[in-house]
C-alpha cells in the first residue's frame, strides 16, 4: 500500500513539474514577443526606406545626372544595329534552364 501510494505520489510530482516546465516555456515566449515584434517593425521600416533609395538611385533625373558627370563621360548611348533583341518566349525557357 506504501508502495502505490509513493508511485502515485512520484507520478503526480512528475505531472506537476512537466506542467511547470510547459508553464515556464509559456512565459519566456510571452516575454519574447515584444522584443520579436520591435524587430520586425525595424526590419520593415529599414526595407521601406532602402526601397525608397532604389526607387530614388534608379529615377530617370538621378539617372541622366549620372550621365552627365565626368566619370561616366566614356559611355555612349548604343546605336539601333548594335541592340540585339531576344524574344520573350526564348527569354523565359533559358531563364527556367538556368535555374535548374
Amino acid at each position: 500500500m506504501l508502495v502505490r501510494l509513493g508511485i502515485c505520489l512520484v507520478a503526480l510530482g512528475f505531472c506537476l513539474y512537466s506542467y511547470l516546465e510547459a508553464q515556464n516555456g509559456l512565459t519566456e515566449t510571452k516575454i519574447r514577443i515584444p522584443t520579436v515584434d520591435r524587430e520586425i517593425r525595424l526590419i520593415r521600416e529599414e526595407s521601406r526606406r532602402l526601397s525608397y533609395e532604389i526607387d530614388r538611385f534608379n529615377s530617370p533625373a538621378h539617372l541622366i545626372e549620372l550621365a552627365h558627370r565626368p566619370e561616366f563621360g566614356h559611355l555612349k548611348h548604343p546605336l539601333l544595329k548594335e541592340i540585339l533583341t531576344v524574344p520573350e518566349v526564348l527569354a523565359s525557357n533559358e531563364m527556367a534552364q538556368i535555374s535548374r
